[in-house]
């Protein structure tokens, strides 16, 4: 449910169920492999070329409590990817004319400030201005506890606006909340049940429903999240809090499946396609565009308790691709990219994964602020917690990774800091500047 847009720039693996000799699929299972063996990543990864799956696997355990190994088959919770279901259904209902992009939030519920300006176009692209519940302060004290309608309606309508309708966009779960219940209003059934008969029926998928709570004798995995150097099951959000905007759960073969019969007008009109990839303030209807160097992939991702994922089609190459998480223990978007360098043949080094023990001591002798006589920046070394941070003149701080007492990195950038007495050497890029603290 939380937002996370990918922007790409630039030892128990499960069973496979296709031969995947090519070298450039070997060099994928390489990749995850490295990171699953080193505790950073648990999940499943499928890719389909047209309709055709040619990578298709599972990495680390669905309970790992019981050493209980994922498999092709195990379901995870998808997060936003949910809201190109319901979004995929509003477009259904709007070409069956019981509702338009111009239809006002009104019709449904006055109640909502400025519902009689709000569309259904503004609720798709999160132009609406509504609130995102997610983001109160108070969410996780009732995210495990199931909620009625009435109930989140009603913060949703206390919570207000934070901008007019059409003056920008802004990420909004409460959009896809919306949606939903307008689904079940239009149709007079449960959104799982419409979900299940207007695409999971119609495009046989096995493994893709509405939530609940996680029964590992369904082949249902937990997510987990990496205290240290141990993994830690997360609570379960109740599907009643997450509902059209992010309580269903798949596989990756069932989501480039899905993906692929959306381009391919199956669920929707190629008209309607056309509407739902339409961009305004950097948002689509229910899809966002995400770039791997020259390609642009439609598709979206999602972040549930300790579950992330990601979905995208690259039209042009009629290529899907879906990762699903459970146990994230290194940036998944830095994985993705390993993932789709090594499938398109780009250039791709392996993260240094290596982390050393330093004392609160040593990190805390480090802290300061450090100048260069060839850099006009200056950088700020902070702890934060047990985390050595660096931040420079006027960007964001970032963690350093400490790979000895005086050795740290911050591998996504490829950058290096060597300490020594008062000052710092930085490598990125095969040059090396010193700093000198001030």
């Amino acid at each position: 449910m939380k937002k996370y847009l990918f922007i790409l720039f630039t030892a128990s693996t499960a069973i496979a169920t296709y031969a995947q000799s090519e070298p450039k699929f070997q060099k994928i299972d390489s990749v995850l492999t490295y990171f699953t063996t080193n505790d950073k990543f648990m999940g499943s990864v499928t890719i389909r070329e047209k309709d055709k799956i040619v990578f298709e696997k599972a990495y680390g355990y669905a309970d790992l409590e019981n050493k209980v190994k994922a498999n092709v088959d195990t379901k995870y919770k998808i997060g936003s990817i949910t809201k190109m279901f319901t979004s995929s259904i509003i477009f259904q209902l709007i070409e069956e004319k019981k509702l338009t992009l111009d239809t006002k939030l009104a019709e449904y519920y006055p109640q909502i400030k400025n519902a009689d300006s709000i569309s259904i176009k503004n609720l798709l692209n999160h132009s609406s201005g509504i609130y995102n519940f997610t983001n109160d302060s108070l969410f996780m004290d009732y995210v495990e506890t199931p909620q009625t309608r009435k109930a989140m309606l009603q913060r949703i309508t206390d919570y207000g606006s934070v901008f007019n309708p059409n003056e920008k966009a802004d990420y909004s779960n409460s959009n896809y909340l919306l949606l939903g219940y307008i689904i079940e209003d239009i149709t007079n059934k449960r959104y799982k049940d419409v979900v299940n008969e207007r695409i999971i029926k119609k495009l046989k998928l096995k493994n893709t429903y509405y939530y609940g709570k996680i029964n590992p004798k369904r082949n249902e995995a937990y997510s987990y999240s990496l205290d240290g150097d141990s993994w830690l099951k997360r609570e379960e959000w109740h599907e009643s809090v997450t509902f059209a905007a992010g309580a269903l759960q798949s596989t990756p073969t069932d989501l480039t499946k899905f993906i692929r019969a959306l381009f391919e007008g199956d669920i929707i009109k190629k008209e309607s396609l056309e509407e739902m990839k339409t961009m305004d303030f950097g948002y689509g209807k229910g899809v966002f565009i995400f770039p791997f160097g020259e390609r642009r992939f439609y598709g979206h991702n999602g972040g549930i308790e300790g579950f992330s994922s990601v979905l995208g089609y690259y039209p042009k190459d009629e290529l899907s691709i879906a990762m699903t998480v459970n146990g994230e223990g290194y940036d998944s978007n830095q994985i993705l990219i390993g993932v789709l360098s090594s499938y398109y043949k780009v250039p791709y080094r392996l993260p240094n994964l290596k982390t050393a023990q330093v004392t609160q001591e040593t990190l805390k002798s480090y802290e300061g602020t450090y100048a260069s006589p060839t850099i006009p920046l200056k950088i700020t070394i902070k702890l934060v917690g047990d985390q050595l941070t660096a931040q420079a003149t006027g960007q964001g701080a970032f963690p350093l990774n400490p790979l000895s007492d005086t050795e740290f990195n911050f591998e996504p950038a490829g950058i290096i800091i060597s300490f020594k007495e008062n000052g710092f050497a930085i490598h990125q890029g095969g040059t090396v500047n010193e700093f000198t603290k001030e």
